[in-house]
């Protein structure tokens, strides 16, 4: 626990106070040696411990960090009232507020159309596909692990993870250790393709809304991507078990619903309207996906209207109008809330201790004695004990003097460093929920050096390159 308590307080020094307003810097307060300082930290790390023992005491993890934020701004609130410096704390909170609806409807809208395509079934056809094919263990092994390399860059690593070890999980029945070893490549490859494309991670879609990195520039990671992939699977390869799973029934009849694929099309225009939208007319990306959702507005219009509704609501009763099954707003009220909420409450509790301005030492020592590449690198490591989201959003909000380069490096660090554990991703904490028993924290770990390797030479090969 004292080291817990060190790390986070590490993290919080890489916030920095002057970010909503440079002008109001000079009149901020400094409270990081005061009792309010002291009891915001506290309440900081007691909400984290609880989000960390998540599974244990099965609280959802956006509970505590979202009492969190409140206590912490209501703490700065009264430091600065009794100042009579109200007004900057407004300003401050204004800040962070804007830094959060920016990215809750990015991925509100995103999460809405991967919604829609799991009821429509485009998913589950990929699925299917895959798992009626009579493909090898290491066939298996390498196909889901490439598969969720290059889709987690358009869908998201913790979707496209979810559904790769839905296939582990159907041919790997009785082979536990095959499972375990799928399910670590799938989360490696997961979070090594997420790494090269702004909708891949949440990091590196901070990174591109705050306009520190343009679109096409994060495709310079896909190498160092590529190669903090393949080093951990080719070792852990040698490991996965010979021979064929059983044969299981092929059907030829597709589950997609009518209308999957065009949503699949929507959802590729909608990343063209985004990107579009901030490259060429200079306006923030939430606002093209905004739009986007528009178009499956009224695609979902056009599916209620038309002759292709797939079923009725069950046990209407006579009387009773025929209600089409897919409905836009269930997709929308479908949309991970514990997460989108969860990000409030870290966005603001952190922004909150950056407003009271804990820089100090740590901060030196992070970007000054280590100098931006051992900080960056130091950035993973603890992406991977803490969580990559309040880590990214500090060095935002600190926003260190860095060249490109850097800032790819602390990109591709923060979103493949939680690789190291299981516990560092979204994508891990979510499959040791779906292969319970079969991918630990323990089965991670007894890989996690050969994945150190692969983060190790992604850094190298990426400083080579670029």
């Amino acid at each position: 626990m004292p080291f817990l308590l060190s790390l986070l307080v590490g993290l919080f020094a890489f916030v920095s106070p002057g970010a909503f307003a440079s002008d109001a810097a000079s009149d901020l307060i400094d409270l990081t040696h005061s009792s309010a300082g002291f009891l915001a930290i506290a309440i900081f790390v007691v909400a984290y411990v609880l989000v960390i023992l998540e599974e244990q005491l099965h609280l959802a993890k956006s509970k505590p960090v979202l009492l969190a934020a409140g206590l912490i701004w209501v703490i700065i609130a009264i430091s600065y009232g009794s100042m009579d410096k109200a007004h900057l704390v407004e300003h401050g909170i204004r800040h962070n507020f804007l830094e959060y609806a920016e990215l809750f409807f990015f991925l509100l809208v995103a999460m809405t159309y991967i919604n829609a395509m799991l009821e429509r079934g485009v998913f589950d056809e990929l699925r299917n596909r895959l798992v009626a094919k009579g493909y090898s263990y290491k066939a298996l092994f390498w196909l889901t692990g490439i598969l969720a390399f290059f889709i987690s860059p358009i869908a998201d690593n913790l979707t496209t993870a979810l559904v790769m070890c839905a296939v582990i999980m159907a041919v790997g029945q009785g082979r536990p250790d095959f499972i375990a070893l799928g399910c670590i490549n799938i989360v490696v490859g997961a979070n090594a393709g997420g790494a090269f494309s702004p909708f891949g991670d949440i990091t590196t879609l901070m990174v591109w809304q705050k306009g520190i990195l343009e679109f096409t520039e994060f495709f310079a990671l896909f190498i160092p991507s590529v190669v903090n992939y393949i080093i951990p699977a080719f070792i852990m390869s040698f490991a996965v078990t010979k021979g064929n799973p059983a044969p299981l029934e092929e059907s030829s009849d597709s589950v997609i619903k009518h209308g999957g694929l065009v949503i699949v099309g929507l959802f590729l225009l909608t990343i063209v309207t985004a990107v579009s939208f901030h490259s060429f007319l200079h306006l923030p990306p939430v606002f093209g996906m905004m739009t986007g959702l528009a178009y499956l507005k009224f695609y979902a219009f056009y599916l209620k209207k038309s002759n292709h509704n797939e079923e009725t609501v069950a046990h209407s009763t006579p009387g009773d109008s025929e209600q089409p099954k897919f409905d836009i707003f269930k997709k929308v009220a479908q949309a991970e809330w514990d997460t989108l909420f969860f990000f409030y409450g870290v966005i603001l509790a952190v922004g909150g201790l950056g407003f009271m301005g804990y820089l100090g030492m740590v901060s030196q020592l992070m970007y000054g004695e280590l100098g931006n590449t051992g900080a960056n690198i130091l950035v993973g490591i603890l992406s991977a004990i803490v969580d990559n989201i309040p880590v990214m959003f500090a060095v935002l909000t600190m926003n260190p003097d860095m060249d490109t380069t850097q800032w790819l490096l602390v990109t591709l660090t923060a979103g493949v460093g939680g690789s190291l554990l299981s516990i560092g991703s979204a994508a891990g904490v979510a499959l040791m929920g779906q292969a319970r028993g079969y991918y630990t924290f323990f089965a991670h770990l007894k890989w996690s050096w050969a994945i150190g390797l692969g983060y190790a030479a992604s850094i190298a090969v990426h400083l080579l390159i670029n």
